[in-house]
């Protein structure tokens, strides 16, 4: 799938990509600021989710509850400066839960990525538009 959208019309972008019944380990690759964060938001928000959900660039990893009672995990590996601190903390066993687990910064951690997996990838177009491909 690729797509080019507006932040305005993020919320249908994310129920695009989940009607594609990508995996649920997915893989979100841009830029600084191009709007992964975003993005996941909307995502979680789809998946029924409605409390605040934020970066957990500090945290590493925040948890959510769907209102059926699913977690969902939101990973930001960007300050690991090495990938046995994500081992230390449990990743693989959030990555191998059978949960939806959406990870920004990835290449953090290449050893500990399941063989399913999508990858979204964003780019911040001239126009202030970004431009999406899901694989």
């Amino acid at each position: 799938m690729n797509i080019t959208f507006s932040l305005e019309e993020i919320n249908e972008v994310a129920q695009k990509i989940l009607e594609q019944n990508p995996n649920k380990v997915m893989l979100f690759h841009g830029e600084m600021g191009v709007g992964k964060t975003t993005l996941i938001k909307a995502l979680a928000k789809q998946l029924g989710i409605t409390e605040t959900t934020s970066s957990p660039t500090f945290s590493l990893v925040n948890e959510y509850q769907t209102t059926d009672n699913q977690p969902v995990y939101h990973f930001d590996f960007y300050r690991l400066n090495k990938e046995m601190e994500a081992m230390d903390m449990g990743a693989d066993e959030y990555l191998f839960s059978g949960n939806w687990c959406f990870i920004e910064w990835a290449d953090k951690i290449p050893n500990l990525i399941p063989d399913l997996h999508s990858v979204i990838s964003l780019e911040l177009l001239a126009d202030g538009k970004r431009s999406l491909s899901l694989s």
